[in-house]
């Protein structure tokens, strides 16, 4: 078995990225603080086609070296927009037909591999502050709320990581319902 060359991955490049049909999938950002969670953030955004990332709050925003370092370039590719407002945003979506979803640990919660997708759906996926997690007004205003199951003493994961996971399920469950990549 031989390790790919970059040039060998047949990624798109920006210009390919931009006119890509999208996931039907937003992340919305509300007061995260680390730039290098962020940057992470756009990667993933990048990696599955994400449509738009929002940045709220005390979100910083690019360019910035620190964003990035672990961004790589995907603030080129994918849409980005700073908001200071999250619920304004969250209004805006809800009114374009998207499903409105923190990622966070809550009563009546939905555990990820529980949830369902139905391929008319558009989805916001909300991630909240490193420490204090989706703000309980945000949270009220969902129409779901997700949970990332968890088995070892911790209490929480990264907010990148937990980006990651939750966009790769719903990624992944979309194109098993359609049976083709979004490509």
């Amino acid at each position: 078995m031989r390790k790919l060359k970059n040039e060998e991955l047949g990624r798109l490049d920006v210009e390919e990225f931009k006119r890509a049909e999208k996931a039907p999938m937003i992340i919305i950002l509300d007061n995260v603080r680390s730039l290098n969670n962020i940057g992470s953030v756009f990667r993933t955004a990048d990696a599955f086609l994400v449509e738009k990332i929002y940045l709220c709050g005390i979100t910083a925003k690019p360019p910035h070296k620190d964003i990035h370092k672990t961004a790589l370039g995907a603030t080129e590719s994918v849409d980005w927009e700073y908001r200071e407002s999250v619920t304004e945003v969250m209004a805006e979506l809800k009114s374009k037909g998207f499903l409105l979803m923190a990622v966070e640990q809550a009563e009546k919660a939905t555990m990820l591999n529980d949830f369902q997708v139905d391929e008319k759906n558009k989805f916001a996926l909300i991630f909240g502050n490193e420490v204090k997690g989706v703000a309980q007004k945000v949270v009220d205003q969902c129409d779901v709320v997700l949970e990332i199951p968890q088995y070892g003493t911790k209490h929480s994961l990264n907010i990148s990581v937990s980006t990651g996971v939750v966009v790769w399920d719903l990624w992944s469950k979309l194109n098993v319902k359609n049976k083709t990549p979004m490509l």
